[in-house]
């Protein structure tokens, strides 16, 4: 796992070789310039060949190729403007990339993005492992092994990591020398279910996290038994650690985030659909302690005509958008939507061929948007930058 390439195409694997290096092969084996020309034509003609026949496959089934062997035909299909408002953070010349495919990732989930380490950091939950993609080479390496069937994490505004542990029922924080330290256990002397999502307000620290009991169900060793707790989302006081409950009006509180001026907290309800068979991404002001909610409503609906999914993991952007997974439906859904921050209406989509788990902001301009979906992670720049550092 210290190491992946995407594969190759089945139909034609040579198309994924590069063709210069091929015909300066050629030259230096052959002085003959005709019988040099000669094979390097019959090389071109098998790489057209080669390219047809993919496309062909690619038409007749109409599936993309994501091994990135045929390039995306710009502005990129799937990345789709639903409202003019969407049109100024879609960029007209970049595809939606794949970074990495391994067959034995099963649920990719919690991405995080350390610009000091300039790497991007995410688990995968039932494989008890944290893996990161390096910026500079797009290595991607082991990272954390075992590491709690980690969940969500997020980086500190000190640079320490923040992990949500299913296994474990904790929330934990690793120091700049290696420790772990707890920082959420158990409330009212009963354990969390699954702490799940997590982010960090920047002028107190202090850190918010959601806790559903998906965790619970998977049973973990170390997480067996029913839930104690009802669903809710909590706040870890940075200066005493004390852990006080903000709000449980939320039938299951899964992905969260912070509006651009910390003056709201945006949570994706994965639970009971409502009436009508939407699920909700709520929203709750923050008061000017900025150590309680209050104003609870539906910010936005993931209903998408006929089509009944839910969020997971969301995001904000500088001017207030949120960037929410999406999943559960299929072609025409599943990916990131994107909602304004005045109404909560939809406004634009990424569509990619996994259910999509959650998405960071990241890169040296915080405008690439990342995206954990099952057994792979997505990337695609965008005219938007992340209103947080993580």
């Amino acid at each position: 796992m210290n190491r992946s390439k995407l594969p190759k195409s089945s139909v034609a694997p040579e198309v994924a070789e590069a063709l210069l290096p091929e015909l300066d092969a050629y030259a230096s084996a052959f002085s003959s310039r005709r019988r040099f020309f000669t094979r390097a034509g019959a090389a071109v003609m098998a790489t057209l060949a080669a390219r047809q026949g993919l496309l062909a496959q690619q038409k007749a089934t109409k599936e993309r190729d994501w091994t990135g062997t045929l390039p995306t035909r710009y502005p990129d299909p799937d990345i789709v403007v639903l409202d003019d408002r969407f049109k100024k953070y879609a960029i007209g010349n970049t595809p939606i990339q794949r970074l990495y495919h391994h067959a034995n990732m099963l649920w990719a989930e919690g991405p995080a993005w350390s610009g000091v380490g300039r790497y991007l950091l995410w688990s995968d939950i039932p494989n008890d492992v944290q893996l990161r993609w390096i910026e500079d080479d797009s290595r991607v390496s082991l990272f954390r092994h075992p590491a709690g069937n980690s969940n969500g994490n997020t980086f500190d505004w000190r640079g320490r990591q923040i992990s949500c542990q299913h296994g474990t029922r904790k929330v934990v924080r690793y120091e700049p020398d290696g420790a772990v330290t707890v920082l959420a256990e158990t409330f009212e002397g009963k354990p969390f279910n699954a702490p799940n999502d997590v982010v960090v307000h920047p002028e107190d620290e202090a850190i918010w996290f959601t806790d559903p009991g998906y965790g619970s169900m998977m049973n973990y060793e170390g997480n067996k038994g029913p839930l104690e707790l009802k669903e809710a989302v909590y706040r870890i006081d940075a200066k005493t650690g004390g852990i006080t409950k903000v709000t449980d009006e939320i039938n299951k509180p899964n992905g969260l985030c912070f509006s651009p001026d910390y003056k709201k907290l945006y949570v994706s309800d994965t639970g009971t659909p409502k009436p009508g068979g939407h699920k909700p991404i709520r929203v709750w002001d923050v008061t000017a302690d900025g150590t309680k909610l209050e104003n609870g409503r539906d910010f936005c609906s993931m209903q998408l005509g006929e089509m009944s999914g839910g969020a997971d993991g969301i995001r904000a952007d500088k001017d207030g958008n949120i960037w929410a997974s999406a999943g559960w439906v299929g072609d025409g859904y599943d990916g990131v939507h994107v909602f304004e921050p005045e109404k909560g209406e939809r406004i634009g989509q990424i569509l990619l061929p996994e259910i999509c788990s959650n998405v960071c902001f990241g890169g040296k301009k915080r405008n690439r948007l990342f995206m954990t979906a099952s057994s792979s992670l997505y990337a695609v720049y965008v005219e938007a930058q992340g209103a947080h550092i993580s």
